[in-house]
């Protein structure tokens, strides 16, 4: 992957609100959410926040194959990434994602029961744009 390729990928996630987030469901049709972004610690991951008792977060524990996509409709280019999502409850993973007024949708705060962080780990990026469409390996030097 060119220079130019990855500081476009960079951009597109970092300029992007919502992202695209894929499942399957039980009897493997494909699931797509929209979600807020909110945190990530490299081009491998992004984190989320959801309710445990979510269908998103059930399917999650039972299957963790997933993608995330990103897009700029104004210029048409998009990033599909595919990995695998984890549930996370640990305390620390969960301060890590606590944003002021989360508290309205989780009322016992950051230790409430119902608040959990999904952890996105990407394996692939396919990149669109313009005439390029092509499916990379991530490496953790993205």
């Amino acid at each position: 992957m060119n220079e130019s390729t990855k500081a476009e990928l960079h951009a597109l996630r970092a300029n992007s609100k919502v992202a695209y987030v894929g499942s399957t469901h039980a009897e493997g049709f494909p699931q797509i959410k929209a979600m807020l972004v909110l945190e990530h610690e490299n081009i491998r991951s992004q984190y989320f926040s959801t309710n445990l008792s979510s269908k998103r977060a059930q399917r999650f524990l039972q299957e963790q194959k997933a993608s995330v996509y990103y897009c700029d409709e104004a210029r048409f280019k998009g990033a599909l990434f595919t990995g695998t999502m984890e549930v996370r409850t640990d305390r620390e993973t969960k301060a890590f994602l606590w944003r002021e007024g989360f508290e309205m949708y989780y009322p016992g705060g950051i230790d409430d029961d119902d608040y959990c962080v999904l952890k996105f780990t990407a394996d692939t990026v396919n990149y669109y744009h313009g005439m390029v469409n092509a499916t990379h390996s991530i490496e953790e030097g993205l």
